[in-house]
C-alpha cells in the first residue's frame, strides 16, 4: 500500500516538523512534498499532520502510523541485507553443536568475536551427547559439532578435523562404600549404579559410558547433574578428565583405578559442506587445527 519512498517522506516531515525542511532534505520542492502527505492522508481517510503557521505536528493518528511506519521502513532494510547476504553466502544464522564432553571456557570469546564478525548474523548453539552429535549433522539439524566422539556412525557431506583424544577418570564420592576398599573388582562395582550421561540420538544406535554387563545405569542429561549424583553417593562412573581433575582437586568426588584400562575416546570438529555458507568457513578456521582443538576444548588443566 505505502512505497519506500512514501514512508520515508512521511518519517522526514515527522521528523523535521515541516514540509519545506523535509523538501531540502529530499532534494524536492516543498509543493511535492505536501501533495505527497496530502496523498497518503487521503488513501488513509485520516489527517496525520496538523498544519500550524511555521510547522506542522503529527496528530494522535499520525503518531500511531509514524510507529508503524518506521518498523516497516526497518523491516524493508533487513529484508534487502538478507537478501544481499544470502546472494553472497551469508546466512542469517549458523548452528552450532556442542557434544556434553567438550570444556566451556572458550564459549564466551568464541561468542563475542562472532557477534562482532557479524553484526547481522545469529549464533544458535545447542548441547548433545555422544551419537545425538552425529545425528545432528547428518540430518542437516547443525552446522558444525565440536567434539563428536567415537568413529563416525554414518555417512554425509559433510568434513572431519581431529581433535585428539580425551581422557577419562572414573570417580565416585569420598563417602562412597567403593571409595573405603583398597581394590576395586567388578563384583564390588556392578553393585553400585554406573552415572553416565543419556545419548541423544533417536535414529542412530545409542552409545552410553563405560560400565560393567551386570552394572545398571544412571543416566543423565548433562554432567552437572551427573556431579550432583556422584557427589550425593548415588553412583559411581568415568567423567571426562578436563571436568573430573577440578573435583578431584577438591575432594568432591575422588579417582579409583579399575582393573581395566580407563577408556579413550577419539573426538573431532565436524562441519556440513556448503559453499555458500561463509560463516561455516570462517569459524572452521577460527576454532583452529587439531592442535588448538584440543587445547581448548579437552585437554585437562
Amino acid at each position: 500500500m505505502f512505497s519506500k519512498s512514501s514512508l520515508e517522506m512521511i518519517d522526514t516531515v515527522a521528523r523535521l516538523g515541516s514540509f519545506t525542511a523535509a523538501a531540502e532534505v529530499l532534494h524536492k520542492v516543498p509543493s511535492a512534498i505536501s501533495y505527497g502527505v496530502r496523498q497518503i492522508e487521503r488513501d488513509l481517510g485520516v489527517v496525520l499532520f496538523k498544519r500550524l503557521p511555521r510547522k506542522v505536528e503529527l496528530t494522535s493518528a499520525g503518531e500511531l502510523f509514524i510507529v508503524e511506519a518506521r518498523a516497516m521502513l526497518r523491516q524493508m532494510e533487513e529484508i534487502t541485507a538478507q537478501t544481499r547476504r544470502a546472494a553472497h553466502g551469508w546466512q542469517r544464522t549458523l548452528r552450532l553443536t556442542l557434544d556434553n564432553v567438550v570444556k566451556l571456557d572458550k564459549i564466551k570469546p568464541l561468542i563475542e568475536d562472532f557477534y562482532r564478525t557479524f553484526p547481522h548474523a545469529e549464533l544458535q548453539i545447542n548441547m548433545e551427547v555422544y551419537n545425538g552429535s552425529w545425528e545432528a549433522i547428518s540430518q542437516g539439524r547443525t552446522d558444525i559439532v565440536i567434539g563428536a566422539t567415537s568413529a563416525v556412525p554414518v555417512g554425509g557431506d559433510f568434513e572431519v578435523r581431529d581433535m585428539g583424544v580425551l581422557e577419562w577418570a572414573f570417580v565416585m564420592s569420598p563417602n562412597h562404600p567403593c571409595a573405603q576398599e583398597s581394590s576395586l573388582t567388578e563384583n564390588l562395582v556392578s553393585q553400585f549404579p554406573a552415572i553416565g550421561l543419556d545419548d541423544t540420538s533417536n535414529i542412530l544406535p545409542k552409545r552410553h559410558n563405560v560400565h560393567y554387563p551386570k552394572q545398571r545405569r544412571l543416566l543423565l542429561p548433562n554432567w552437572q547433574t551427573a556431579i550432583e549424583c556422584l557427589k550425593n553417593g548415588l553412583g559411581v562412573g568415568y567423567m571426562p578428565r578436563h571436568i573430573a581433575q577440578v573435583l578431584i582437586e577438591q575432594d568432591v568426588v575422588i579417582e579409583r583405578t579399575l582393573p581395566e584400562e580407563n577408556p579413550l575416546s577419539q573426538c573431532c570438529l565436524v562441519w556440513r559442506k556448503d559453499d555458500n555458507h561463509k560463516m561455516i568457513d570462517w569459524m572452521v578456521e577460527y576454532l583452529g587445527n587439531s592442535q588448538q582443538l584440543f587445547q581448548d576444548w579437552l585437554q585437562a588443566k
